[in-house]
């Protein structure tokens, strides 16, 4: 009895001999004048796909099997065989097929061997059937299952924290309201929104982090984990940005800075070691098509220790620096890209961790040092990219909390329950964030932000 396999496993040398049952999309037909047709079939199960030897002796050969073009999908019974081609271990004799959907050549959008980028953001329910967005699929899914795999391997619990929230984490304004008052008849009480007769009795907004709620759990739980999805109302049209990415945000009691780093150091190198070792042919891809070192990047981060210099340290070597950059490095200022690349690239030739910020231009809940100047930040920065993760030890003193609070305009009662967490069994804890999108950009060489992701949202951009 024939089996319902995938491409990938009938593609397999130890396939050979099997009855099976294939179904996905045509990529091409070619007839032979020998009396049968060989076409290429694809079900996103891989890259590769496999042949499929048509004879003429088929019942609908002539009907059906002669008139099949990219795009159309079939079901095909038959026998896997050794190939006597040198692009493909095997391929299938049908005994078979089966239109399940025609594809009008006429107006069917991927003809083509090779279409822009650009081109195929238009039509994104489609793209996941060409050779790039397939294996981009493929590997997010790897990269995602690893970071499950990597939590829960170091007594982690995954938990789920609000999409909806009344608070923005950072302060930076950007986000997104979320109401079900009427817009065109907004009701109004002394001149203001009357947010009484709105769902939640309050402003609430999409969530642009889960961080205070994954502290909340871990100063309970220990070590927790988020993975979801974040919005932020940015109006940028860059290739780094995106309005809704998804977000790893690990949260662990009784961890301080250091505990931090040396978590985020082997995050990053497990990730990237199941990518090689599941995404071979992929990744493969990713080289030869996207960007010549991708592989060898991976390879780099696994292998190097990470370099830990302080952020005093870093404006120091920046400033000594025999390059121009276009924004001066100055003691008090943000890094920008240049520099974090500058750092991982030409200084140190291996990913850093840059750490101790000044207060000045971080978050209110990072834990104040001893100098009362900096902060317990780190930056992880890697080749190409700069800035793959962003953390902090969290500050759990209440008296210093209340402080930057104010300091930052931030009203106390709207973090009344973050507040409390200080005041009943404070303890040591820290966190970070990795960017699901900015890491695939990172492993596979992917120029657009937009194109690490299934259907991104940008400004003026929520078609799919």
């Amino acid at each position: 009895m024939a089996d319902k396999v995938t491409v990938a496993v009938a593609r397999k040398p130890e396939a050979i001999g099997r009855e099976v049952i294939l179904q996905g999309w045509v990529r091409t037909r070619r007839d032979s004048k020998g009396g049968f047709s060989f076409i290429e079939l694809n079900d996103g199960s891989c890259l590769g796909n496999i042949q499929i030897i048509a004879d003429q002796s088929l019942p609908n050969y002539e009907t059906e099997i002669r008139h099949l073009g990219t795009g159309c999908s079939i079901r095909v019974e038959g026998v896997v065989k050794a190939s006597p081609g040198t692009k493909q271990p095997t391929e299938v004799e049908a005994r078979q097929i089966q239109v399940l959907g025609w594809a009008d050549p006429e107006t069917y959008p991927l003809q083509k061997k090779h279409h822009s980028f650009e081109f195929l953001r238009t039509i994104a329910h489609l793209r996941s059937r060409t050779n790039t967005f397939g294996a981009m699929a493929r590997v997010r899914n790897c990269v995602s299952m690893a970071i499950h795999e990597f939590f829960q391997s170091e007594g982690f619990l995954y938990v789920h924290t609000p999409i909806i929230t009344p608070s923005d984490c950072e302060g930076a304004g950007a986000l997104f309201q979320v109401t079900t008052l009427n817009l065109a008849a907004v009701p109004k009480r002394d001149g203001v929104v009357d947010y009484s007769q709105d769902f939640f009795q309050r402003p609430t907004y999409l969530t642009v982090s889960g961080q205070l709620e994954a502290e909340a759990l871990a100063c309970g739980l220990g070590k927790v984990y988020t993975f979801g999805p974040t919005f932020r109302a940015e109006n940028s049209n860059t290739t780094r940005h995106l309005a809704e990415f998804w977000m790893v945000e690990p949260e662990a009691a009784f961890f301080e800075l250091e505990d931090n780093m040396d978590l985020a150091e082997r995050f990053l190198k497990h990730i990237f070691r199941r990518v090689l070792e599941r995404c071979e042919e992929d990744m493969r891809f990713f080289q030869e098509r996207i960007d010549p070192q991708c592989i060898e990047n991976l390879s780099h981060v696994i292998e190097q220790p990470f370099e830990r210099i302080s952020y005093t340290e870093a404006i120091e070597i920046l400033s000594r620096a025999d390059k121009e950059f276009e924004f001066p490095p100055a003691w008090g200022k943000d890094l920008q890209s240049e520099h974090e690349r500058y750092l991982t690239e030409e200084y140190c030739r291996k990913p850093v961790i840059v750490f101790d910020y000044p207060k000045t231009i971080k978050p209110f809940y990072m834990r104040v040092n001893d100098d009362g100047r900096t902060v317990r930040a780190m930056d992880v920065l890697v080749p190409k990219v700069g800035e793959i993760i962003g953390g902090s030890q969290r500050e759990e003193r209440l008296d210093v909390l209340l402080e930057r609070m104010a300091e930052q305009g931030l009203k106390t009662e709207n973090y009344w329950w973050y507040l409390e967490l200080r005041r009943f069994g404070t303890v040591p804890h820290s966190g970070f964030g990795l960017g699901l999108e900015r890491t695939l950009q990172f492993v596979t060489g992917m120029g657009n932000i937009r194109d690490v992701i299934p259907f991104p949202r940008t400004p003026g951009n929520a078609e799919f």
